[in-house]
């Protein structure tokens, strides 16, 4: 036949094609390639394309369902002729095709299952160019150095490749290959020009280099990884062999091993504790070093071996040294002073008559006092007078009891509780064990730590305290335990029991200006870069401070205001200095340093501002419905001002400013009595009350109260308000009243005193049961007030009403 009249096939498709929906990805013209057809409407479309002329459309699917439709496939695709036909046992058919062009959907003939469409094909634009060729060019030198890399890519891969002739064949191959996301390889199916259908396939080249690049490192750093450590063990054991020929210690455990065996052997155990220690040696020398288990018995080892087995060695401590000791560290802590005083002298005496044998008793003391009254610092003054070890630790927002008790080993990272690792440290087995905020500790899921306390603070119990870690009696009883508290109210009971309770007031003025005379004034001095020659107080301005700025139960607030006060001399001194010329520097900064100040009552006002608490904050009740009472909480004792008023209208009382359950039924006790005692003893007549409605109000309304101790303070401000009459001047009570007109006793007298203090109080009405707690208050607290000690509520209108 003449060559001009030979036509290609691809110039004889047919116009309307029978379309098969692919799922995975979109098949390119040029490839043969097998596809197994398993959808019966599509094996029904093959089979009779194979009747006819063979050719089927080959469309990928947008939205992948069971049931396509021609509104769910992609608008271009590739036509292909069905090469040969294999029936499946399963049912389904494997055809092998022949890709040949792409063609677009024009008209939908059928759109459902068989889909059924006239097509237009499509031709390659700009496929001629120099642009096109340097890119072919492109594309086989890019894909050789990845095929020559990649195991994935076969020799008959690599020579497809080469022997393709058209530039868009060459992408079109190249992209079938590579591993792109199907809408990427449907966006260069439907690209029909060659220059740029090759632009975009070049950038996948690129990246898919760039991902083989990262996977070749990640390889070679694991194979490094491998091969190091297979060479680390084969020269272990080559060190051990020779190590064995030369009778030297075979290796790190065997050294590991006998450095425990001879530290254990120095303690002597007996019993228990020895036969645990021998089973967990001898396990430990068989073990094999590489085992997860080998480093847990390693670290429960050394835990044992740094434990203070042995008895703390003989005590040498002077009563006079240890006095001077405590004075100088702190002021006032009378009750604490001696309570140590008398903790020494006991073990003094019974080691002189032979009694301790060795093992003198600890002691539990807890320290109970409002914010800043020095009860953490007083715990180092306790061992520095003793000449013990000292270890500190806070149990505040504590919710595991593990934290005391310890981890068992079964667990990853286990550790011992907080006693152990105190014992670690501190080297000894009878140190000085602080527990700060005790009252703050909570309870979880995780268990409870004050029940675990209950253990540890029992001097019947603790001598030998098994740690959940360590799982061996461990005597602690002869450490010195000191907890501190806030308040009692959130301690449980049991524990509160095993504990020896010594309560630390807060200070009055003249007890700061002492304290900061001696302690907080040279401390802030040194903090702040000042000498102790530099700055002078004079009384009047420390009182100002204590009584405008720091009206508080502690010294902290005082503190923080001297600071303030030294920050701004600080500031002063370092200008004055750099105001000299530079070439009198030296001169300047040693006029700087002689620079001296003297801080009086109105210098205090300049750096502080104008006090927080002036002078007329003092409370005082000074009209008719009013009086003063005394509180105590967690924070020290303060003062309640009571104020009572009436209106015209329904009958009836209301209270407000936030009081708890108690205070509400003191207050109704309290307007019972008072209007008993009105109608009866001063002529108010009983419609009155019918008339009138009461409002009885506790100022700070924010802040809540309760308890029942300002009964008799809310029923003087009704007996007040009734008579129309002013209590007398600098008078506060305190004392609960019952519905007899008894006064009841109260708690937190010595509190309660030095809170009347500050608020310059001079008289003081307490019930007569509370009279034995006046021996507790210091001589220098009760200075300056009178107390009036009732039975009855009548004896407290005598001495706030006098007729």
């Amino acid at each position: 036949m003449p060559e001009q009249n030979v036509i290609p096939i691809d110039q004889i498709l047919p116009n309307k094609l029978p379309l098969v929906a692919l799922m995975g990805r979109p098949i390119f013209p040029g490839i043969f390639t097998p596809i197994l057809i398993s959808n019966p409407p599509d094996v029904r479309v093959v089979e009779e394309a194979v009747i006819t002329d063979g050719y089927i459309g080959l469309v990928l699917m947008q939205t992948e369902t069971e049931t396509p439709a021609i509104t769910d496939l992609y608008q271009v695709g590739t036509v292909a002729k069905i090469v040969k036909k294999i029936n499946m046992p399963e049912g389904g058919v494997n055809i092998f095709i022949s890709t040949l062009r792409r063609f677009c959907i024009k008209k939908t003939l059928h759109a459902t299952s068989p889909i059924v469409a006239a097509v237009e094909y499509l031709d390659d634009e700009e496929d001629a160019t120099s642009e096109v060729k340097a890119l072919t060019r492109a594309l086989i030198s890019e894909m050789k150095q990845i095929s020559e890399n990649n195991p994935l890519f076969s020799e008959e891969m690599r020579l497809n490749m080469i022997n393709i002739d058209h530039p868009g064949k060459i992408a079109d191959f190249i992209t079938s290959i590579l591993n792109i996301e199907k809408a990427e390889q449907q966006k260069i199916l439907e690209t029909l020009n060659v220059r740029k259908r090759m632009e975009q396939v070049l950038v996948f080249i690129k990246k898919e280099q760039e991902l083989l690049r990262i996977q070749k490192r990640i390889q070679k750093e694991i194979n490094e990884k491998i091969e190091k450590s297979q060479r680390d063990y084969f020269l272990k054991e080559e060190l051990k062999a020779i190590k064995t020929e030369l009778g030297m210690a075979a290796d790190a455990k065997s050294s590991e091993y006998q450095r425990f065996r001879e530290k254990l052997d120095t303690f002597n155990f007996e019993g228990e504790i020895k036969e645990v220690v021998e089973q967990e040696l001898e396990k430990f020398n068989l073990m094999d070093p590489n085992s997860a288990e080998f480093v847990v018995t390693r670290n429960y080892l050394d835990t044992i071996a740094s434990l203070p087995w042995s008895d703390a060695a003989p005590e040498e401590f002077d009563l006079k040294i240890a006095t001077q000791i405590l004075e100088n560290d702190h002021y006032g802590l009378k009750d604490v002073k001696t309570r140590i005083m008398e903790y020494l002298a006991v073990r003094k005496l019974r080691k002189s008559i032979g009694m301790d044998k060795g093992k003198p008793a600890g002691s539990i003391v807890c320290l109970v006092g409002p914010p800043g009254v020095g009860k953490t610092s007083v715990g180092k003054s306790i061992a520095h007078a003793l000449g013990k070890e000292f270890f500190r630790f806070s149990v505040g927002g504590m919710r595991d009891e593990a934290e005391i008790k310890g981890h068992r080993r079964t667990y990853i990272g286990a550790m011992p509780g907080k006693i152990l690792q105190g014992l670690r440290i501190a080297k000894t087995k009878d140190p000085v064990f602080m527990i700060d905020e005790i009252d703050k500790m909570g309870a979880s899921f995780q268990g409870d730590p004050a029940s675990a306390l209950l253990e540890v603070l029992d001097p019947e119990q603790n001598n030998s305290f098994r740690d959940h870690y360590l799982d061996l009696p461990f005597d602690i009883s002869q450490i010195f335990f000191i907890v501190t508290a806030n308040t009692l109210d959130t301690i449980p009971s049991p524990l509160l029991d095993r504990m020896e309770i010594i309560e630390l007031p807060g200070y009055i003025d003249t007890e700061k200006l002492e304290i900061a005379k001696r302690y907080l004034i040279p401390k802030s001095l040194e903090k702040n870069g000042l000498k102790k020659n530099q700055v002078k107080y004079t009384r009047e301005s420390l009182l100002h401070i204590a009584n405008g700025y720091a009206r508080e139960a502690g010294v902290r607030a005082f503190e923080k205001n001297l600071d303030k006060i030294h920050r701004k001399l600080a500031k002063q001194i370092v200008e004055e200095s750099e105001k000299m010329d530079v070439g009198a520097t030296t001169r300047g900064e040693e006029r700087g340093q002689t620079l001296k100040f003297s801080i009086d009552k109105k210098l205090i006002e300049k750096h502080l501002g104008k006090p927080i608490f002036p002078e007329g904050a003092i409370k005082r009740a000074d009209r008719p419905g009013m009086s003063v009472g005394l509180a105590w909480t967690s924070m020290g004792g303060d003062t309640l001002v009571i104020e009572a008023t009436s209106v015209p209208g329904e009958a009836g009382l209301t209270l407000t400013g936030k009081m708890g359950d108690i205070m509400k039924e003191s207050a109704s006790i309290a307007m019972t009595y008072a209007r008993k005692l009105g109608t009866e003893c001063y002529g108010v007549e009983s419609s009155w009350f019918e008339k009138n409605h009461i409002h009885l109000h506790i100022p700070e309304g924010a802040t809540p109260k309760d308890g029942p101790s300002a009964g008799i303070t809310m029923a003087t401000a009704l007996l007040s308000l009734l008579r129309n009459r002013t209590i007398a001047d600098r008078l506060v009570m305190t004392g609960e009243l019952s519905l007899t007109g008894q006064v009841l006793p109260i708690g937190g007298l010595k509190e309660k005193t030095i809170a009347a203090q500050r608020n310059k109080a001079r008289h003081i009405i307490i019930p007569k049961q509370n009279l034995r707690d006046l021996d507790d208050i210091p001589e220098h607290v009760k200075k300056g007030v009178e107390f009036h000690p009732v039975e009855r509520f009548e004896e407290v209108l005598a001495l706030a009403m006098p007729d």
